[in-house]
């Protein structure tokens, strides 16, 4: 599976909350925001702050996203867009199973999801 490109620099992070399309899940919180249409591609970033808990929660709230990105980004996400994904108190101890479907309510929900 080839790998994703991340959403490095903080005014792409920024954008992506300006844009509007956002959803909010028990699990995490997705945004989105359309890039340059030369770019087919699609580019993710994480995000977990302090809210999310110690050090040891935030990385692997991080690392369940990542699994996420790879399994659900790539297949169903539409491309062009980059995506942020948010993480909450509830992600590092949240059943894979319903996380994944956050992942897709959320998709569904900001119109991203592949058809």
């Amino acid at each position: 599976m080839p790998r994703i490109p991340t959403i490095k620099r903080r005014a792409d992070f920024l954008a992506a909350a300006a844009s509007g399309h956002q959803c909010a899940t028990k699990g995490l919180v997705l945004q989105m925001r359309a890039h340059d249409p030369a770019d087919s591609g699609l580019r993710f970033g994480l995000t977990a702050s302090k809210r999310t808990g110690n050090a040891v929660k935030r990385n692997r709230a991080k690392r369940r996203l990542r699994v996420l990105v790879q399994t659900v980004l790539s297949e169903r996400a539409k491309p062009g867009h980059d995506y942020v994904l948010i993480a909450r108190a509830d992600t590092a101890t949240r059943d894979f199973k319903a996380l994944r479907g956050d992942l897709l309510y959320a998709l569904r929900k900001i119109g991203a999801l592949r058809s």
